[in-house]
């Protein structure tokens, strides 16, 4: 099956930083393709490995770590959507988050928490869902056991006595 998620790293140090992003795709058969290429050290290789993968996927997740500029690099060449997540492995990811939210106008990558990882995923999914109709129920019916669970939690810490807040 072709990838509908592109996931795009600048280094293979970054490969650990993907792994919850890559279980969430698996967990909902959201086929992906991984490609490594440094938007500074091989933009040729970056640039082929995006043409490549134009054609089937549907948004492209690029991680930032010590290549911060890469998912604006990356949102430079293609239309598709593309997610942006900040690694913490230099200046604790805050340069790499700055490079992502800080696009200018015309070239708009969303930007994910410093390693949301997962709710790269997820943002990914949902933009999928409206064209995958199994999907699009796995994801409601995922942050509506999600929402319960929390519920449930509030719940019991919200309730006089045993499960009282205690300072």
């Amino acid at each position: 099956m072709d990838p509908l998620v592109g996931i795009i790293l600048g280094s293979k140090s970054d490969l650990p930083h993907i792994k919850q992003c890559t279980d969430t795709l698996d967990e909902f058969g959201v086929p992906y393709r991984i490609a490594i290429a440094s938007a500074h050290r091989s933009p040729n290789v970056l640039r082929d490995k995006l043409k490549e993968m134009e054609a089937s996927v549907g948004v492209f997740i690029a991680f930032a770590g010590m290549s911060a500029h890469l998912p604006g690099v990356v949102a430079s060449q293609t239309i598709k959507p593309v997610v942006g997540v900040p690694v913490s492995v230099s200046l604790l990811g805050l340069d790499a988050l700055l490079s992502i939210v800080q696009m200018p106008p015309g070239v708009p990558v969303a930007a994910m928490a410093i390693d949301g990882a997962r709710n790269a995923a997820i943002y990914a999914i949902g933009i999928l869902a409206p064209t995958e109709e199994g999907r699009k129920l796995k994801l409601g019916d995922q942050l509506t056991r999600m929402r319960n669970k929390k519920e449930a939690e509030y719940e019991t810490l919200n309730k006089p006595g045993e499960g009282r807040i205690k300072v």
